[in-house]
């Protein structure tokens, strides 16, 4: 039978574009796992896909993963159709621009073929005491490699 996992993930950036943090809160039934990781210079849209890939990247067999964001730029191309209709046109935008972060979209790709990854959008620094730690889990990645 399949797992269903819960991951939380946030982004932060110091600086957009500067120093970048991500973390993400991996849970399944009584256990959890923090990941976290730092660029020195990125942006935070990159950061909040790391958090993301690096929490899929963690699940150590195909799995039924709900995900929770705080970012409308993630969670919103994958529910409102962005990123097939960006597949569909060659990576170009409706405007006919090269989408960005090409290349961390292309792993997520790549991942949510693997896990049935369904994304939810959470509001951000409210009361949500998952979405909270990885914002913490970030800001703490990037003050630790300051």
């Amino acid at each position: 039978m399949e797992k269903t996992i819960t991951i939380y993930t946030d982004g932060a950036c110091s600086g957009n574009p500067g120093k970048g943090g991500w973390g993400a809160l991996l849970m399944y039934g009584n256990t959890r796992k923090e990941i976290s990781g730092y660029d020195p210079a990125t942006t935070n849209n990159r950061m909040e896909m790391m958090a993301a890939i690096r929490a899929l990247e963690a699940l150590k067999e195909p799995c039924r993963v709900e995900l929770y964001s705080d970012s409308a730029y993630l969670v919103n191309a994958m529910n409102q159709g962005w990123l097939k209709r960006w597949l569909k046109n060659g990576w170009k935008t409706a405007s006919k621009k090269p989408v960005e972060n090409i290349d961390l979209w292309q792993e997520i790709v790549k991942l949510t073929t693997l896990h049935r990854v369904t994304f939810h959008k959470v509001k951000g620094h409210s009361d949500n005491q998952y979405n909270n730690r990885c914002d913490e889990l970030a800001r703490l990645a990037i003050k630790e490699q300051s």
